[in-house]
């Protein structure tokens, strides 16, 4: 995992978690803009999600790290992007790009959230797709 500091998004919350993950998967861009990436190709995503929240799971956790491991690194991990459910080749909204599986992971794993009982929300995921490339996905308002 590359060591590094992330941004964070400012909140209030009294507890901050990061949990560095990666996964290797293959995608392709069907539109003519990608040029090159219409092509299938891989990466190995490194990812960095920001989890918040002010209390604690009775276990003491605000979220397993081995439950957001599985979350995203088992289900993503040696997949082609574009057969999974959580994409699509429709223009846009779907298509495997590095911000739609940035905001993808964020739904994944803020879905899993709403399920405890404390609460917790994911306030960022960064997602880095090769050495010089990285998108920042923040939910808005109406998701946190």
């Amino acid at each position: 995992m590359i060591q590094q500091i992330y941004p964070s998004p400012p909140h209030a919350y009294r507890y901050e978690l990061h949990k560095d993950l990666h996964f290797a998967a293959a995608h392709y861009i069907p539109h003519e803009s990608a040029g090159s990436c219409q092509l299938v190709h891989g990466h190995t995503y490194f990812a960095d999600l920001t989890i918040a929240g002010d209390e604690l799971d009775p276990a003491g956790f605000l979220v397993n790290f081995s439950t957001l491991k599985r979350l995203v690194h088992d289900r993503l991990d040696h997949t082609l992007l574009n057969d999974h459910e959580l994409f699509g080749e429709q223009p846009g909204e779907r298509m495997p790009t590095t911000e739609v599986v940035a905001r993808a992971v964020c739904e994944l794993v803020q879905a899993h959230l709403d399920t405890l009982p404390n609460r917790p929300r994911c306030l960022q995921v960064y997602l880095r797709e090769t050495p010089s490339s990285y998108v920042i996905y923040r939910p808005g308002r109406e998701c946190s």
